[in-house]
């Protein structure tokens, strides 16, 4: 989602005179989009601004988005920070920074829970594949979760908004979509949901492909799975959230389904969709996580048909409410689990590229690197390919032939690298 907003603030420069440069380049004025679901992403930007001062010292720096939100005072006190601009408003930087250019500024006002548009990206230049920004915030309230404080409580972009900007980044060449937001499911401008979304999205000639980036698995339309299924432009991929593979710490977290209920749905979608990819995300070493809490939570990942699955190191956040509870779990105890789930993340992963040598799938290629052109197929594999052609932003057939460590080599299928 900070790409697609990152994408949008990109154009809005732009429009109004600016010259971008790319990152390491000297620069007058450097934005920075900040993060803050994990503590590594507040280090993260401490890291980014004592980069971009040994670049420049007179650079002058805006920080946006979560950590600017609730971060705010911390912020402005970082060196060459002028400005620091909050979620509600960060869209509409350049203007911010002509009206205050030679002051600092914290701007950080609420954020309203009302129906949002926002300007069109028009292309995105950084990414073959454009994300689309359709709903924001949450009101779900993970005892983890920074998220509610930092994007306030869940909204919908509107409908026609949205088929609007979609509409723009095919016609700039986009052919794949990402629909992304903080709890796309939640997706509702008046009873129409993420279901009518895809369906509107479907009717636009020119795209080929829509992503629906991650959602929970209570919230996701069910009446949609035949619709992936059907050879229909809804990628057969789902990125499900789930966080921990034991009810104990499901409740501690606050989550809104048992693992009963999750599996029930992870089956229905592996049982409909033929070869669906099926990610999710894990936070290891919540407060309270025993040894034999996480052994639950790794044999559930081991036995329901994942294909892969993101491993995060619990960490404790400003605002969150697993911040004040007891039985913290040690550094060291959540190395050593994370190095497991990952472990057995790469084992699921490569068991589901074996499965895919022989088949036929269409790659959207993406670009050129070391001799390879690089791509993904609607099940998010990674594929490689060697062709003397100009493939970038081309979708084409590839017989995938061999696993190479997390991805696949392939060859096109018909002569169209001539």
């Amino acid at each position: 989602m900070n790409q697609a907003e990152t994408a949008v603030m990109q154009q809005a420069f732009t429009r109004a005179g600016y010259q971008i440069v790319g990152f390491g380049k000297p620069a007058d004025l450097v934005v920075v989009n900040t993060c803050t679901v994990t503590a590594k992403g507040d280090t993260e930007t401490s890291k980014i601004i004592n980069k971009i001062m040994h670049i420049n010292a007179n650079t002058k720096i805006a920080l946006v988005g979560c950590q600017a939100q609730t971060q705010k005072e911390k912020l402005l006190a970082l060196p060459g920070v002028h400005w620091v601009v909050g979620n509600a408003v960060k869209l509409e930087l350049p203007a911010i920074i002509k009206e205050h250019l030679h002051e600092t500024l914290l701007l950080t006002p609420p954020i309203p829970r009302t129906l949002f548009t926002m300007p069109s990206a028009e292309a995105d230049d950084r990414h073959t594949r454009a994300n689309l920004k359709i709903q924001d915030g949450c009101d779900f309230y993970c005892s983890y979760c920074e998220i509610p404080y930092a994007r306030g409580h869940s909204r919908s972009r509107e409908f026609d908004d949205i088929r609007q900007e979609a509409e723009t980044l095919v016609r700039a060449g986009h052919q794949e979509l990402i629909l992304t937001g903080v709890n796309v499911g939640t997706y509702n401008d008046n009873g129409r949901t993420l279901a009518d979304v895809v369906r509107s999205l479907e009717m636009i000639p020119g795209l080929l492909r829509i992503r629906i980036s991650s959602f929970e698995a209570t919230t996701f339309p069910v009446e949609m799975l035949p619709f992936m299924a059907n050879d229909h432009k809804l990628c057969r991929f789902m990125h499900i959230s789930l966080q921990s593979g034991c009810d104990k710490i499901l409740k501690l977290m606050n989550r809104k389904y048992t693992t009963d209920e999750y599996a029930e749905f992870l089956l229905l979608a592996h049982r409909t969709v033929n070869n669906i990819c099926l990610g999710t995300d894990v936070i290891v070493g919540f407060p309270g996580e025993t040894d034999d809490d996480f052994i639950v939570t790794r044999n559930y990942l081991q036995e329901l048909p994942f294909t892969y699955f993101h491993v995060f190191s619990y960490s404790d956040r400003p605002n969150s409410k697993s911040r004040n509870l007891p039985n913290k779990v040690t550094p060291a105890k959540i190395r050593d689990r994370s190095q497991i789930l990952r472990e057995l993340s790469r084992q699921k992963r490569a068991h589901y590229l074996h499965n895919q040598v022989g088949r036929i799938e269409k790659v959207l290629f993406e670009q050129k690197k070391n001799g390879w052109w690089h791509g993904v197929t609607d099940t998010f594999i990674k594929v490689k390919v060697e062709s003397s052609g100009h493939l970038h932003n081309r979708c084409l057939p590839v017989r995938l032939e061999q696993v190479s460590d997390q991805a696949m080599l392939g060859s096109l299928s018909t002569n169209e690298d001539e």
